[in-house]
């Protein structure tokens, strides 16, 4: 189903919980069950209840009849994740996996009344995850009650979809910008300074020293993984026009793991981030990107930033098995979120993290309507480095539309006195465009890293974090709400 325009007026995020409470362990006390679910408007305000009180919320927190009726507004679909312990969640790694499977679904099977076939929608191959559908609130009590479920969330709850439907301040936050767009504009002449052959560097790289940098490493050989919505068909400069001028010698590879419907993007914020991280130098007088000699290869695993579907939760969980598997990739980038954790995208970020990726991901833009959150999830988690924009000349003056909060692990400076942002490659062939947000931030800071990973291509994660927070404005005491800061990438390549 497609999503409510709303969703491409929030911008991307909102809040994050990413804390595990521990495998689920309940009495089997007798309950007394509640015949009809809980509205979506009660459950949306227990949801946002959870976050002004506690600065987040999970599923686990909740009774079985509200987790139960969000699973009933949800298309009745559930997210199941199992193992021994709340860390069990590689199935390579994971002896009992088969068993435990087993065990759950002749629970569902009792409860429910019906042969798997009939509730079984999904088994992960390389997660201890399936996603299921369930009508009762008694199977979901059930499940609870055993030790090894590490999590059980609705699959499919449209939290941002309902709060357009009840919330007037939600229905109000159009005046804000989307993660999604498809204009092209001229870069202003003050936005940008020219560099051989014939290409734009952005304003904001030589804030952070790029353009020195380039004199002793541009991303060559290094490997990074973007998940998005996709890269334009319709941008050459991401395409047959990636591997040319000064960026010869490189691949790009986009896959397509959302909806079956192809890697191409019908959002246009993928495209924006392929570019600001590995745009080539040329002779198109267009922006470059951070690692202009960087491989890339791009997942489309999202209709749009808001990670809010099943299909979407499913698509990003994917693309992160895929590129963990992945041997040439080491970095790993993704400017989209949700407002509270998702457990099958955070084992997936787990088991990219367990193979030794270096995870950036966005720490959070939104309007009106989401600003009382802080750092976003999945940035929220320890796995990853989160990351937001900061204005012109500033470290701790985050950009009007930007989150921050002691998640924080970078910022980048994206914003300009006169409201401009970061020059990119537009949606469009030899077209440009303005990109702003943690998203933009995030993306130039996975490109940073590339530039550091380069230069010491037998560096481990560790080692090249290390480096950039020595390069930052706040080694070695981070800030509590803007990390370490703004990264000097001459030093952080030096």
């Amino acid at each position: 189903m497609k999503k409510n325009v709303f969703y491409l007026l929030i911008l991307f995020f909102f809040v994050a919980s990413c804390n595990r409470e521990g495998v689920q362990n309940e009495t089997a006390d007798v309950e007394v069950f509640q015949k009809d679910p809980l509205t979506a408007k009660q459950i949306n305000a227990e949801i946002n209840q959870s976050i002004k009180d506690k600065g987040s919320f999970n599923w686990s927190q909740s009774s079985n009849h509200v987790l139960w009726s969000a699973i009933f507004r949800g298309n009745r679909m559930v997210s199941i994740g199992f193992g021994s312990s709340k860390e069990d969640f590689d199935r390579s790694k994971s002896p009992n996996t088969n068993e435990m499977e087993k065990e759950i679904l002749s629970v569902i099977k009792k409860y429910e009344g019906k042969d798997e076939r009939a509730f079984l929608l999904l088994s992960d191959r390389y997660l201890n995850q399936m996603d299921v559908v369930i009508e009762k609130e008694e199977t979901i009590s059930a499940l609870r009650q055993m030790k090894i479920i590490r999590y059980l969330e609705p699959a499919d709850y449209h939290y941002f979809e309902f709060e357009a439907q009840y919330n007037a301040t939600a229905k109000s936050s159009g005046s804000g910008s989307s993660g999604c767009g498809f204009s092209s504009t001229t870069i202003n002449a003050a936005d940008y300074t020219a560099t051989t052959p014939s290409a734009k560097i952005p304003w904001a790289f030589t804030k952070h020293s790029i353009p020195d940098a380039w004199s002793y490493s541009t991303g060559a050989g290094v490997t990074i993984g973007l998940i998005d919505t996709g890269i334009s068909p319709d941008q050459t400069l991401l395409g047959s026009n990636f591997n040319n001028g000064a960026s010869s010698g490189r691949t790009i590879n986009k896959f397509g793991v959302y909806n079956s419907d192809g890697s191409g993007d019908q959002c246009g914020h993928g495209t924006k981030m392929a570019s600001v991280m590995t745009a080539p130098r040329n002779n198109s007088g267009l922006p470059v990107g951070v690692a202009y000699n960087a491989n890339l290869i791009a997942y489309r695993a999202a209709e749009n930033v808001v990670l809010e579907t099943s299909s979407e939760q499913t698509g990003v969980k994917t693309a992160f098995t895929e590129l963990a598997n992945n041997t040439n990739v080491k970095i790993i980038s993704m400017s989209m979120g949700h407002i509270f954790s998702v457990g099958k995208i955070e084992d997936g970020v787990k088991y990219a993290y367990s193979k030794g990726k270096l995870i950036f991901c966005a720490g959070g833009t939104s309007t009106s309507f989401t600003n009382f959150v802080g750092v976003i999830f999945p940035a929220s988690m320890s796995e990853t480095q989160a990351i937001t924009g900061v204005k012109e000349n500033t470290s701790n003056q985050k950009c009007d539309v930007c989150h921050s909060g002691s998640q924080i692990d970078f910022t980048f400076q994206m914003e300009r006195a006169s409201g401009n942002t970061v020059p990119v490659l537009s949606y469009y062939n030899e077209q440009a465009d303005y990109v702003g947000g943690s998203s933009v931030a995030t993306a130039a800071t996975a490109g940073i890293a590339a530039l550091v990973w380069s230069k010491n291509p037998s560096w481990t994660r560790e080692q090249v974090l290390n480096k950039m927070r020595q390069s930052a404005t706040y080694y070695p005491n981070p800030n509590s709400s803007y990390g370490y800061g703004n990264i000097n990438v001459l030093n952080a390549v030096q």
